[in-house]
């Protein structure tokens, strides 16, 4: 799909170079316009023109500037004519057969991406749950933003590496190893039946606080499986299945795929970083501590500690390190709480420093998101004040999402198969739309009610939509193979208002995927899907598509171009659930 607002912004990039040479790097602001008075996209660089030449000390009108500007543009497939408003407004209006070709072209084509100049290779570290203990609603959102970031990387044709950097590695388990001994003596032999891990640490903790012999054991189980002892390693094997057959159950759930890749990965990497900063002479001695400062940063990081054991700095160095020259990444994005955000700058800091990369060069970025608040806008815990469990969250969507199609007494006209799609498709889509929907920067409030309302900006509205759009062409008695056709033979009429608005706002779609791409922020895709839907609903309100005999309800005339509208309409929207990890049914 062709990105009209990239081509726009080289046009006009061209028109301004020709018509003020001696301005460097002027301002090219090219953006939809919010109303339809003001033509179909808008041109504002001229006022920001004017004021790079009255800092030069030269006072030129704005409008003048705008009157220049459109002078020079070169004859073009898109621009049917522009106006100038204002102060110096640049209004645009697009030829309507220049974006019938284009929807003809996605019709025909399906939605593709715009084509990539460099295929990249980017490493995307989400999820990250630790070991023995329980996934949480702070994993919930690492997963489901970094699987969408996953996903929109891969439909733009990037060689994407998804890493779940899981906390697999450490002092506490030693105390689990221990406790594992004294529990079940005989686990070389026969495989323990842990069910509750979580049960587990918390009993390991309470003896490693309150037992000295205990405390003085785990730390010689911590050292031996430092030193790869088989039957230690044997044991951290065991604990390590446990929880990533809990994990699995999750990631099976919400369709997440990904590559192990814990902090044991590194162990034997983290040597040779520290090794390689202290041979540059960046490690300086801190009360028996080894510490980087890394230029620019108020706080070091701690490469080894007192006792000679390597820390998350470490293991995070090493990662970034082996993310860099061997798997060659040219974007690394990290997918963590917002409370990381400054020891991932200094981490990114101390690998600049040392000549790992450069930002120029290489994209590094740390994408941070708020807390997930309860209902009372406290952080959301169990009526009890502990953590809420991934999986029993899942289970109480799906257990309401059914509630929800029952009151709208979908049971009835669906199979039981169709019932269960539509089940888990609501309830795992109402739980990732409605945390991709806020600003990931924010904190949001989970609330089941609003997510499952299938009014306003909620995945259920959406699916029900799409659902409703897919129908039109059923009724008609109209199947794939009838419309590929007409895709191919039958011009895209843009002659009403509302098909023209819903024509230009189906092909922002990859204007919409390279913003999300610059800045990480998925909530554009939501809104843009939201008002994708209801200017849909505006279109299908006011033209007909198909029209029907009063008395009999028999079809008797078929819009083919307002059909293909609709299909256009749905190939966009199912694109955007693709990417949101979102699975729409073809019934609800």
């Amino acid at each position: 799909m062709l990105n009209i607002n990239q081509r726009l912004q080289h046009i006009f990039g061209g028109a301004i170079g020709a018509a003020y040479p001696e301005l460097e790097h002027p301002p090219l602001a090219v953006t939809p316009s919010q109303q339809a008075k003001f033509g179909d996209y808008q041109c504002n660089s001229a006022m920001a023109m004017s004021q790079m030449f009255k800092a030069k000390g030269a006072k030129v009108n704005p409008r003048e500037i705008a009157e220049k500007v459109v002078k020079n543009l070169p004859d073009n497939e898109l621009i049917e004519k522009t106006e100038i408003a204002g102060p110096g407004f640049i209004n645009v209006h697009l030829k309507r057969s220049f974006v019938s070709q284009l929807l003809s072209n996605l019709l025909v084509n399906g939605v593709q991406p715009p084509p990539l100049p460099k295929k990249k290779r980017v490493v995307v570290d989400f999820s990250s749950p630790n070991i023995a203990k329980e996934m949480h609603v702070g994993h919930l959102r690492s997963t489901i933003i970094g699987d969408s970031m996953c996903r929109l990387f891969e439909f733009l044709g990037y060689d994407v590496l998804r890493l779940n950097h899981v906390g697999d590695w450490g002092t506490q388990f030693g105390m689990l190893i221990a406790h594992l001994q004294d529990k079940f003596p005989d686990y070389l032999m026969t495989s323990p039946p842990i069910s509750d891990l979580q049960a587990f640490y918390k009993e390991s903790k309470k003896r490693f606080d309150e037992e000295e012999d205990f405390k003085k054991r785990a730390y010689q189980c911590v050292v031996r499986l430092q030193s790869k002892e088989p039957d230690f390693i044997k044991a951290w094997n065991l604990i390590c299945d446990v929880s990533r057959k809990e994990f699995q159950r999750v990631y099976d759930c919400l369709d997440i795929k990904l590559i192990e890749r814990g902090e044991s990965y590194y162990q034997d990497m983290m040597t040779e970083v520290v090794k390689e900063f202290e041979g540059k002479g960046f490690v300086e001695l801190d009360e028996g501590r080894k510490i980087v400062f890394a230029t620019g940063q108020s706080l070091p990081l701690t490469v080894v500690k007192s006792d000679g054991g390597y820390t998350y700095d470490t293991s995070d160095l090493a990662a970034i390190k082996n993310r860099l020259f061997d798997e060659k990444a040219d974007i690394i994005i990290y997918v963590t709480d917002s409370g990381q955000a400054s020891h991932f700058q200094v981490v990114f800091a101390a690998a600049q420093m040392i000549g790992w990369y450069d930002p120029k060069v290489t994209r590094v970025e740390h994408a941070g998101f708020g807390v997930v608040l309860g209902e009372d806008k406290k952080k959301f815990k169990t009526r009890s004040g502990d953590t809420v469990r991934l999986m029993d969250l899942l289970e109480e969507g799906l257990k309401r999402s059914m509630d929800k199609l029952k009151d709208k007494e979908r049971d009835k006209v669906l199979s039981p198969e169709e019932l269960e799609k539509a089940q888990r498709a609501v309830a795992f889509g109402c739980i990732k739309y409605a945390d991709l929907s806020h600003n990931r920067i924010n904190d949001y409030i989970f609330s089941f009610d609003k997510m499952l309302d299938d009014r306003g900006n909620t995945a259920a509205y959406l699916l029900y939509a799409f659902t409703r759009i897919r129908s039109i062409a059923r009724l008609a008695n109209i199947d794939e193979a009838a419309l590929r056709k007409a895709a191919e033979t039958t011009e895209v009429l843009l002659d009403h208002e509302k098909e023209w608005k819903l024509g230009k706002c189906i092909l922002r779609f990859p204007e919409i995927l390279q913003k999300i791409t610059d800045d990480l922020l998925l909530h554009t895709l939501c809104d843009f899907l939201y008002e994708l839907a209801t200017t849909f609903t505006e279109f299908y309100d006011s033209c007909y598509c198909i029209e029907k005999d009063r008395k009999t309800g028999e079809v008797v005339k078929v819009n083919m171009w307002r059909m293909l509208l609709c299909e256009a309409t749905a190939a966009v929207m199912a694109k955007g659930f693709d990417i949101l990890g979102i699975t729409p049914v073809s019934k609800m």
